[in-house]
């Protein structure tokens, strides 16, 4: 069943005119080139979550009426990982002077608030844009920057470890130390853990080359938990394949690393996290509404996922209320 949960609150006008010199001549047409919207899109690494909350925003133009290549162009820049990436291409999209900027996940997001400062920016996958110092307040950002939170019901997805996992009784983080969507996530689990009478153990990493090392680290666990964090689920796979052959189950917070084979996850679309900024987006271009008014969104439904086939290579047996309650079953 889809389990509804309430939002934390949910410009760019360009006018001009051309100088004519002469008292008789005529104005010329306008191009097509001169009516093309730019938008520049920075994504931090490639991974599903990421992907699919880009050609969400994308696909809202697309509703709108849009036709790439003929009204509308996308210029899709990835960082790789790399902060000073992030930065180039924030600098590149303010001296292009695009008519908005997408950034998609907190570091991307951080390197376009510090670089651009007059031209529209909105962010997506960006679980707490307060702690990231992109916002004022989720009310009202301020300045010219607003979009999308990805933040997940990180008790929720502990009580399903339990629900699923009676008896355990640690439970292993796998997170990158370096992002602060990630360390918020952590600190909710810490929390959440208090009441729930589990015991959470910390992986750190820097980058994805480290995520197999890591999950070693984390020693004798009952379930490991990966929030949503960008360099550990770039390198997801190690952290399955540890799992599978250790028997330790492993579970998401967001669908797409259910998808890749994590056993289960209260979770978003992030193709629909996408879409709704690029309704955010929409509004900007065409109603001359002002990022920094416009409140920080988030998604007001969320999903069961679950993947059978995960749990049994793991060790896991579901039961068939469980799996009747799933919204979603990973074939």
């Amino acid at each position: 069943m889809k389990h509804t949960r309430s939002l934390s609150g949910l410009a760019l006008v360009a006018a001009g005119a051309l100088a004519l010199s002469g008292c008789a001549a005529s104005e010329p047409e306008a191009s097509a080139s001169d009516d093309m919207i730019t938008i520049g899109i920075s994504q931090i690494v490639q991974h599903q979550a990421l992907d699919d909350a880009r050609e969400g925003f994308k696909q809202a133009f697309v509703d709108a009426g849009y036709v790439e290549g003929t009204d509308i162009e996308f210029d899709e820049q990835n960082a790789q990982g790399e902060q000073a990436t992030a930065s180039t291409i924030a600098a590149k999209f303010a001296a292009d002077k695009v008519d908005l900027v997408l950034a998609i996940a907190t570091p991307t997001a951080q390197a376009a608030a510090q670089t651009i400062i007059d031209i529209p920016v909105l962010f997506t996958a960006v679980t707490e844009p307060k702690e990231a110092g992109l916002v004022e307040s989720w009310e009202k950002p301020g300045s010219n920057i607003s979009g999308t939170s990805d933040l997940n019901p990180v008790k929720e997805q502990l009580e399903l470890i339990q629900e699923i996992l009676p008896d355990a009784q640690t439970v292993g983080i796998i997170y990158s130390s370096g992002e602060v969507n990630s360390d918020v996530q952590v600190e909710l689990a810490k929390e959440a853990a208090k009441d729930l009478g589990l015991t959470i153990k910390e992986a750190t990493v820097t980058n994805s080359s480290e995520v197999a090392q890591a999950t070693v680290s984390l020693g004798d666990v009952d379930a490991i938990y990966i929030p949503t964090d960008n360099r550990v689920t770039e390198g997801l796979e190690a952290v399955i394949q540890y799992s599978e052959s250790n028997q330790i189950p492993l579970f998401g917070a967001e669908n797409g690393q259910v998808e890749r084979g994590a056993i289960a996850t209260y979770g978003i679309s992030y193709t629909d996290l996408g879409y709704q900024t690029g309704q955010m987006a929409i509004r900007i271009l065409e109603d001359g509404e002002n990022p920094g008014d416009m409140p920080v969104e988030t998604l007001d439904t969320i999903e069961f996922i679950l993947n059978p086939a995960a749990a049994e290579r793991m060790g896991v047996t579901l039961t068939e209320e469980l799996i009747a309650k799933a919204d979603r079953i990973i074939e």
